[in-house]
């Protein structure tokens, strides 16, 4: 039976609703006597039957309904975390393969400048204050960026949040390196000798 409502006449019927098979000697044995243990039927138990296979039906229906409202939900977060992780990877590699006649180290500031007359995009560690009114000096510049270690870039507006990040992660890493060795010299303490 789907999970369909249940129309009057299908509850009047026991449509929907299955009843235990009774025996008076289960088995071939008689536990209990029949006639004290079940209460005298009344004609509209069915329907009653019915009602609450039809109620759980629709619970089990809204539950599941529920369930799968909360995973779209997940699914549409991690969408847009994938989208958000791609286009970091496009920036990155585009910084990656911009010009470049220093060796590029993790730590560094770097500014990403694009010629006019060109359009060649190129990496520099001088910043746009710093080339002044320098004739040879570029005109457009497209932000300035952190190497990580890792070889990513952190756009400079960025970089304090990043590195308070990093902080706050490196609390946690050494006090569980912490926990962790406290744990280990506990169990060496109790190892029996």
């Amino acid at each position: 039976m789907e999970l369909s409502r249940i129309t009057d006449s299908q509850l009047r019927a026991g449509v929907g609703a299955k009843l235990v098979e009774q025996s008076a000697r289960p088995g071939g044995v008689e536990l209990v006597s029949a006639s004290r243990t079940n209460k005298t039927a009344s004609p509209h138990d069915i329907v009653e039957l019915a009602a609450v296979v039809q109620r759980g039906d629709e619970g089990v229906h809204n539950a599941a309904c529920n369930k799968l409202s909360v995973i779209a939900d997940q699914i549409r977060y991690l969408q847009e975390q994938a989208k958000k992780v791609l286009e970091k990877a496009k920036r990155d590699s585009e910084l990656h393969h911009a010009a470049c006649n220093i060796v590029k180290k993790p730590g560094q500031i770097y500014y990403l400048y694009e010629k006019e007359e060109s359009g060649e995009k190129y990496i520099s560690i001088i910043s746009p204050k710093e080339w002044g009114s320098s004739v040879s000096g570029p005109k457009t510049c497209h932000g300035a960026y952190r190497m990580e270690i890792d070889r990513t870039w952190t756009p400079i507006e960025e970089i304090m949040h990043k590195d308070e990040e990093q902080l706050m992660l490196d609390t946690v890493l050494s006090s569980k390196q912490g926990i962790i060795r406290a744990a280990i010299s506990m169990e060496q303490y109790n190892k029996p000798n």
